[in-house]
């Protein structure tokens, strides 16, 4: 019984380590950027259902605690308090921007230098033998795959927090009314 759970449990290391033994380094670094980019997803995700919501109400009582809503003054302060969330709304999602298309670069990368690992071998055997050739293509693949799947599944949470934080700035601006 404790042996199925144990493997159970090593089973993702495991087809992990697989990965990145035929695929080359590049996975490696693949996995890498995909570790990072759901790190962020899970970090933004928690900050809009439990941080956001009392940031803005603490901004909100600041702002309604002041006598002053009118005055040019009071209207560059309320300015100010949107805009000091809207930052918070939008941290590190340049980061997950940039890790999206990151990936496919990086299976691009590992694609490249299958294909020369093929290339190399069919000139250090002086011929183009299919079993030569079939080591260095499915690396190519597995890096290309691995690469476009890790990139497809971190599109929709981008996408998904870009349209949060538009929404999310309306609303907060539409709560500080003058």
């Amino acid at each position: 019984m404790l042996d199925w759970i144990w493997t159970a449990l090593i089973s993702p290391y495991t087809a992990i380590k697989e990965m990145v033994g035929a695929g080359g380094p590049a996975v490696f670094w693949i996995l890498l950027a995909s570790i990072a980019m759901w790190t962020i997803t899970i970090e933004r995700y928690w900050y809009f259902k439990h941080v956001l919501p009392g940031e803005a109400d603490s901004m909100l009582r600041q702002w309604k605690a002041r006598a002053d809503h009118r005055s040019w003054y009071a209207r560059q302060i309320r300015r100010a308090m949107i805009s000091k969330l809207a930052v918070g709304m939008t941290a590190n999602l340049q980061v997950l921007r940039i890790l999206v298309p990151l990936c496919p670069l990086l299976g691009l990368l590992g694609t490249v230098t299958g294909m020369l690992e093929v290339f190399d071998s069919m000139a250090a055997r002086g011929s183009a033998d299919a079993r030569t050739m079939a080591s260095g293509v499915s690396q190519a693949m597995i890096c290309t795959l691995t690469g476009l799947a890790v990139s497809i599944t971190g599109l929709y949470p981008v996408y998904w927090f870009q349209r949060k934080v538009r929404v999310e700035s309306e609303l907060i601006a539409d709560r500080f009314s003058y």
